[in-house]
């Protein structure tokens, strides 16, 4: 399982993306299904329809009904998480999509995440202690 940003979702349905052939490339190397969070796949959702309209929208949910892609259930007890950790980088700024990858990672243990955010995840930090894996650049 992996956490996935935003980007890479773009990036994957949309072939005009500059990091389209580097995310297809990608994928191979990947462990098991994609995971995101709706802060996340809303944030995909959103920018996909901007640019191609329904039908990249439609990919976008065709990836979930597959299988390819889950949206993790975050509850109560996460958002307090999440609102401390966009304190805690509020100077960088977090978003609130990226303050919901990082609960989940720690919540589940995760530390490869596939992003187009690379600068954000080298800040960040899982639990304040350890570092996250990019991928597609991957480490």
């Amino acid at each position: 399982m992996i956490l996935t940003d935003a980007g890479p979702l773009i990036a994957l349905i949309d072939k005009g993306e500059p990091d389209h052939d580097a995310c297809v490339a990608c994928l191979p190397n990947l462990s098991g299904p994609m995971v995101t969070t709706w802060p996340a796949f809303t944030e995909a959702m959103y920018l996909l329809g901007a640019a191609g309209g329904w039908q990249a929208q439609e990919s976008l949910w065709s990836m979930l009904q597959q299988g390819d892609l889950e949206i993790a259930f975050q509850g109560p007890d996460d958002y307090e998480r999440m609102r401390a950790l966009m304190h805690k980088y509020r100077d960088h700024p977090m978003d609130l999509a990226d303050a919901s990858l990082v609960r989940l990672a720690e919540e589940r243990g995760l530390r490869d995440i596939f992003t187009l955010d690379e600068s954000d995840f080298r800040t960040y930090r899982i639990r304040g202690r350890q570092t996250f894996r990019i991928w597609p650049i991957g480490e």
